[in-house]
């Protein structure tokens, strides 16, 4: 077995000779000894690979995929393992989507995003004056009904081969048994600005004003009899029983609007993934309720012929572009995307390559479109912090994504007494009051307003690449608002500047999603570059560093599997 949770090495120098590009690479070579994450090698391995932001719960996926278990089998293990050693975004309580494309050329998408309650209104978060509340970030009323149990559990039954109870043994045995606390988790707990507002997380993940230290171990009983009730009655064992009995009871308790019926009566939903192409690769990617899929199918499409990559990359040229590119995506993701089961999203016009074609031709490479000045567009067809990623690959060539959340970090910060796990955030992601801006500064319209019942617009796209109708990158992060471009840059990184996927994953990025109207920069681009950026009218956020999502990614050529484990986070890539 090999495997990485954090090295480094000297970065390459590519092969795009224009002075500015020799300046951001000499600019990354600077950064990079004083901060060593750029240029190090995949973890490479013959057979199998788990990569996920967390290593212990990654070395189960590996357990699981060594013992005959396929990647289907593997993504059920890691995601309860999760819940117990990722206490920042794995969940229970919360909700995602799982991507999988299989050897026999099958692909699916299991969709299951939490809902909103029954009691769920368009205005909830809205006070007397009009005003969006902080209902809708913290607290009992800020979670969406979860959906993590049943989506595993129907991947499971439709595509697993091992037993369901042995999957859970894992996630029950480290809750239970308890596990080290790693730096990275300990610096996680203590930094959390919402654990201590909440008597029962204080207690659970701050020992009461006691944070843990790296290396004390981690033990949490409540959480293990709670895998438990699921490890030996499924889906049944968390949406009825003792654990919805106590989960209502809370929520009545705190006037929360969850109840036993929107847990009897929540469904995972399998759905078809979307499908593009791009250079002649095949993109099997996330459709709505994510909206990331036709994003990045989109973009890719006014990407494609454009000339972009001729800049090189890194340059002012290339990032402007992308940047043009990220602004008229989000103008559209505001007014046409929301849960196809609400609304009627207008997939094939947004993606009508003549209407991407004329997105694009409003594009000036010279100078930006003001995101006042640019709207939505009219594609044919209309009608009237955090999250965590892991990708698999297993023998027999079986490629599973998955994204799954809480929304924030700790999502609302409330962990339900006797059960042990923290609730999601997840109603934050509608649109509490259409026009305005929610806590990633996403600014939705009326497609995704509250809905009882309804799924809220995601930015989660986990993704899995084709080339010569084989998987050749399985990849997805988490990151908010940021997840879609992430995504697309570490693809354009591996399909146009020829970077191995490790180098692809740890590169710098940029993000632009139209309002507001700024484009982040990573830190690692150079002076000079930014200079170029602010001539072209950009308004570059520079002023402190920001993280621009965390990619996870597996790349299969030949024969050889390749794992970019993102340095920006403390995960593993591990295989066989």
């Amino acid at each position: 077995m090999v495997s990485r949770c954090g090295t480094t090495a000297a970065p390459q120098v590519g092969t795009n000779y224009n002075i500015e590009t020799v300046r951001a690479q000499a600019a990354l070579l600077a950064l990079s000894l004083l901060v060593p994450v750029y240029a190090r090698q995949p973890v490479r391995a013959k057979h199998a690979m788990v990569v996920a932001q967390e290593p212990l719960a990654a070395d189960v996926g590996l357990a699981v995929l060594k013992s005959g278990g396929n990647a289907i089998d593997a993504a059920v293990a890691v995601g309860f393992a999760l819940e117990a050693t990722y206490p920042f975004a794995g969940n229970i309580g919360g909700g995602g989507f799982l991507i999988a494309r299989f050897a026999d050329g099958r692909a699916t998408f299991i969709d299951f995003r939490e809902a909103a309650p029954k009691a769920a209104s368009r205005n909830m978060y809205l006070d007397a004056a009009g005003n969006v509340t902080r209902d809708s970030i913290e607290g009992w009323r800020a979670s969406g009904v979860p959906g993590t149990v049943r989506g595993l559990e129907l991947a499971h039954k439709k595509y697993g081969r091992k037993p369901w109870a042995d999957l859970l043994a894992p996630a029950v045995e480290l809750a239970g048994k308890g596990f080290p606390v790693s730096w990275s988790l300990s610096e996680s707990l203590r930094s959390s600005p919402v654990l201590a507002k909440f008597d029962e997380s204080k207690r659970i993940f701050l020992r009461n004003g006691r944070p843990y230290e790296p290396g004390e171990v981690f033990v949490q009983p409540e959480l293990a009899a709670t895998l438990n009730r699921i490890r030996a009655r499924g889906s049944t064992g968390f949406y009825e029983g003792e654990t919805a009995r106590l989960l209502v009871s809370a929520m009545e308790r705190n006037h929360g609007i969850i109840t036993l019926e929107d847990l009897r009566n929540y469904r995972a939903v399998e759905r078809q993934p979307l499908q593009g192409k791009y250079k002649g690769y095949t993109i099997v990617t996330s459709p709505p309720p994510s909206s990331g899929g036709i994003g990045i199918l989109q973009m890719l499409g006014m990407l494609e012929g454009s000339g972009y990559e001729k800049g090189g990359a890194g340059s002012a040229a290339t990032i402007h572009y992308l940047a043009e590119t990220m602004r008229r995506y989000y103008a559209d993701r505001s007014e046409y995307l929301g849960d196809p089961d609400f609304y009627k999203v207008p997939t094939a016009g947004l993606l009508d390559p003549a209407y991407i074609l004329s997105r694009r031709a409003s594009i000036d490479p010279d100078h930006v479109t003001p995101s006042d000045q640019l709207g939505a567009g009219r594609p044919s067809g209309r009608e009237s912090t955090e999250t965590t990623h892991y990708s698999i690959v297993d023998a027999e060539g079986n490629a599973v994504a998955v994204t799954y959340t809480l929304n924030a970090g700790y999502g609302s910060g409330v962990t339900v007494p006797g059960l042990g796990f923290l609730m999601n955030d997840e109603m934050d992601d509608f649109a509490s009051k259409p026009g305005s801006p929610n806590m990633f500064g996403l600014v939705q319209g009326e497609s995704n307003a509250i809905q009882p019942g309804k799924r809220p617009l995601s930015s989660m796209t986990p993704t899995i690449v084709l080339r010569d109708g084989k998987p050749f990158l399985v990849l997805g992060a988490p990151g908010g608002s940021t997840i879609i471009t992430a995504v697309l840059q570490v693809m354009l990184n591996i399909f146009d500047f020829g970077m191995n996927v490790q180098d692809a994953v740890d590169a710098p990025r940029v993000h632009h999603q139209w309002k507001p109207d700024r484009l982040q920069l990573e830190r690692g681009i150079s002076p000079d570059t930014i200079a170029l950026l602010r001539q072209r009218g950009h308004a570059v956020n520079d002023s402190r560093p920001v993280v621009l999502a965390r990619i996870e990614a597996i790349l299969i050529d030949g024969g050889w599997l390749q794992g970019g484990q993102d340095g920006r986070g403390a995960g593993k890539a591990a295989g066989y």
